[in-house]
C-alpha cells in the first residue's frame, strides 16, 4: 500500500511513485544559474576526506539556519550567527578570489561545523554558504527564498543520515504537473515547490509541497522509482 510521509516532529515514512519528469524551473533558479556564470563564487565545495558537505541551491537565496541545535545563519540579518565558524578564506583587496582552492582543516570532532562562503547570492549583497560535518544522522533546517523578495521564505527541515563521506545537495525546484484538468481553476493554482536531497548526481529523497487542504502547506516526502525519501515549516522528518 502507497504511502506519504509528511514534515512532522516524529513522522514515519513515505512511498509513492514518482519520476524525475515534469520538472519546471524558476526565475530564481535562473538568477542563481546566472550569478554562478558570472563568476559570483567566493568559494567552491572541496571536499575534505571523511567530511560531509550540506549546500542548498535552486532560488534567488538560500540559507542553511539550522544544524542540530547548532544554529548557523541568522534568518533575520541573513548572516553566519558565530563567525568562528567560518572557513576563513584568502582576500586580495578584501574580496576573495573567486574559484580559489583553499586548504581546509580538518573538522576536530562530530560536532563540529564549518562553513564555507560558496556563491554570491541572487539578492545582492547576500552570500550562500554551505556546510561541513562529519557523517552522522542530523536534522537540517533550510529556509528557501524563491522570489526576489526576503518577504516570501519557504521554510524546510528533515532529519537525515548522512551515513557516508561526500557531497550533498538540497536543491528546489518547481515540478510541474501532468494531471491538472485544464480549467480555469486549475490555471490558476501555483505549481508545488518541490526539494530533491542529492548526494552526488544521484537523488536521494524528494520532499514536495502539498496543495490539497488535509495537508496544506507542508512539505511531503514522496517515493520515486527507487528508494527514495526526501520536508517546510521547521518540523522534521526522520530518515
Amino acid at each position: 500500500m502507497n504511502k506519504k510521509r509528511y514534515a512532522l516532529s516524529t513522522s514515519t515514512i513515505v512511498a509513492a511513485s514518482l519520476f524525475l519528469s515534469g520538472c519546471q524551473l524558476l526565475t530564481g533558479y535562473q538568477k542563481i544559474d546566472e550569478a554562478e556564470s558570472a563568476k559570483a563564487w567566493v568559494g567552491k565545495i572541496q571536499p575534505v576526506a571523511g567530511e560531509v558537505n550540506i549546500a542548498c541551491v535552486g532560488t534567488y537565496h538560500c540559507e542553511i539556519v539550522q544544524i542540530d541545535k547548532t544554529l548557523v545563519i541568522s534568518p533575520d540579518n541573513h548572516e553566519p550567527i558565530n563567525p568562528q565558524i567560518v572557513e576563513a578564506l584568502p582576500s586580495y583587496k578584501g574580496t576573495a578570489t573567486p574559484q580559489m582552492s583553499i586548504e581546509m582543516t580538518p573538522l576536530m570532532s562530530k560536532n563540529s561545523i564549518k562553513i564555507v562562503p560558496l556563491a554570491a547570492s541572487g539578492m545582492p549583497g547576500l552570500t550562500n554558504y554551505y556546510a561541513r560535518v562529519m557523517p552522522a544522522k542530523r536534522e537540517v533546517h533550510v529556509n528557501f527564498y524563491p522570489e526576489n523578495n526576503m518577504g516570501y521564505v519557504e521554510r524546510f527541515a528533515m532529519i537525515h543520515d548522512f551515513a557516508d563521506a561526500g557531497t550533498y545537495e538540497l536543491r528546489a525546484y518547481q515540478k510541474k504537473s501532468s494531471e491538472k484538468s485544464g480549467s480555469l481553476l486549475d490555471t490558476a493554482s501555483p505549481e508545488p515547490l518541490c526539494i530533491d536531497l542529492l548526494q552526488g548526481n544521484k537523488v536521494q529523497r524528494r520532499f514536495c509541497k502539498q496543495l490539497e487542504s488535509e495537508h496544506q502547506g507542508e512539505f511531503v516526502e514522496t517515493g520515486m522509482v527507487r528508494a527514495v525519501t526526501s520536508a517546510s515549516k521547521p518540523k522534521t522528518t526522520t530518515a
